[in-house]
C-alpha cells in the first residue's frame, strides 16, 4: 500500500508531496484509519535521560516543524517523536526550491531554513497531546537573529515548550541557517548552553519535573572537534546528544544531477558518516551522556549498527519517506530483539 502511495505523492513536488502527507496522516489518524496498518508487537521500554522511551526508535526533527501531525505519526509506532525545529518567531524559510529527492540513492537534500509557524502555534498544539509516546522538541533560532544574539532565542522557546515536552533538543547543526554550526564550538558552544542547563534545572527546582536537555551536532567534523564538543556538553550538564544532522558533503553522491545543489544530505549517504560520530562519541564519552543516533537509517539492520557504534536510542527521517510505516515495525523489531540479547547476554 505504501509502494503505491509513495509513487503517486513522488509524482508531485517533494515539499507539496510533505505538506500533503502530513495533511493525510493527520485525517488518517483522526478518523482512526491508521490502525488499518497493524499494531506493533510489546517492547521491553528503555530508559534514557531520565525518561522511559517504550521502544527505541523515534522520528527526527523537521518532518513535523509545527506539531501539526505528531498525534498521527506517533499512532505509527514510534517511541518516540522530535517535533520542530520551532523558532521564536514564525518564518518562512529559504526561497523555494529547497527540498530536493534523490532516489537512486535513498536521500534528500533540503535548505529549508527553519521554516515554521513559530513557537507559540506549536505550544498550541502539544498543551492538549493525547500521544502517550515520548515527545522531544527542537529548538532554534531566527534567521534575523544575529549568532551573538541566538541564546535568547533558544532561551524564549525553551522556556514556552518546558512544561508541555518530555524532553528538548538544541539544533546548533543545521546548515541551512547561516554560522549556526560555528555555534558548536568553544565558548560559543558553552555561551549557549550555559543558560539553556540554568533554565531547566529552576524548572526542575520549582515544578518537580526534571525535562532533558539534549543537543543536535552536525556529520562534518574532525574526530578531535567532536571529542571537544562532547567535553564541553559534559562539562555544561546537558543530559544527551543526537547525532547527527545532514551532511554538507557530496562525496557519496557524487555525478548526481542534483549534486551541487546547495543544501544538507540526509538519507543512506550519511549512515557512515553519521554512525563513526556515534562510535568516536561513545569510545570518548564511556557512557557519561547518551547518544541519540540518527542518519541513514533504512533497515532494521542499519538501526542495530547504530546501538552497537553505541547509540542507546535512534531516530528515523529520509528512510520513512522512501519506506514508510514497515521501516518503524522492522527497526522497532530489530533493535527490540537487539536489547533482549544484551539482558540475555547472547
Amino acid at each position: 500500500m505504501y509502494n503505491l502511495a509513495r509513487s503517486l505523492l513522488f509524482k508531485l513536488d517533494p515539499e507539496v508531496s510533505h505538506d500533503v502527507s502530513l495533511d493525510l496522516l493527520a485525517a488518517s489518524s483522526r478518523l482512526g484509519l491508521n490502525k488499518l496498518l497493524g499494531s506493533l508487537p510489546s517492547t521491553k521500554p528503555i530508559d534514557v535521560m531520565g525518561l522511559q522511551f517504550p521502544n527505541a526508535v523515534g522520528l527526527a526533527a523537521g518532518l513535523d516543524k509545527n506539531a501539526d501531525a505528531f498525534e498521527a505519526l506517533g499512532s505509527l509506532g514510534f517511541g518516540f517523536v522530535e517535533v520542530g525545529t520551532v523558532t521564536p518567531k514564525g518564518q518562512s524559510g529559504n526561497p523555494k526550491p529547497r527540498l530536493f529527492r534523490l532516489p537512486e540513492h535513498e536521500a534528500i537534500i533540503n535548505r529549508m531554513g527553519f521554516n515554521n509557524k513559530g513557537v507559540d502555534h506549536l505550544v498550541s498544539r502539544i498543551k492538549s497531546r493525547r500521544y502517550d509516546g515520548v515527545l522531544g522538541v527542537n529548538i532554534g533560532k531566527n534567521l534575523t537573529t544575529s549568532v551573538e544574539d541566538a541564546a535568547a532565542d533558544y532561551l524564549a522557546c525553551l522556556t514556552q515548550v518546558i512544561p508541555y515536552a518530555d524532553y528538548i533538543t538544541a539544533n546548533i547543526s543545521s546548515p541551512n541557517t547561516p554560522g549556526l554550526r560555528s555555534l558548536q564550538f568553544g565558548d560559543s558552544l558553552a555561551q549557549l548552553i550555559a543558560p539553556l542547563a540554568q533554565a531547566r534545572d529552576r524548572y526542575e527546582a520549582e515544578h518537580g519535573k526534571r525535562v532533558p536537555l539534549a543537543v543536535k551536532i552536525a556529520p562534518d567534523m574532525t574526530d578531535d572537534e567532536i571529542k571537544l564538543v562532547a567535553d564541553t556538553l559534559v562539562a555544561q550538564g546537558v543530559d544527551g546528544i543526537i547525532a547527527t544532522n545532514t551532511t554538507l558533503s557530496r562525496d557519496a553522491v557524487v555525478g548526481h544531477p542534483l549534486e551541487n545543489e546547495a543544501g544538507g544530505l540526509s538519507g543512506a549517504p550519511v549512515r557512515d558518516a553519521s554512525t563513526h560520530v556515534v562510535r568516536v562519541l561513545a569510545e570518548h564519552l564511556k557512557e557519561t551522556l547518551p547518544i541519540i543516533g540518527v542518519g541513514g537509517i533504512s533497515s532494521g539492520a542499519d538501526a542495530v549498527e547504530k546501538l552497537q557504534a553505541g547509540a542507546r536510542l535512534v531516530q528515523i527521517y529520509s528512510g520513512f519517506i522512501y519506506h514508510g510505516p514497515e521501516l518503524i515495525k522492522e527497526a522497532v523489531a530489530s533493535t527490540d530483539a537487539y536489547y533482549r540479547e544484551l539482558e540475555l547476554g547472547i
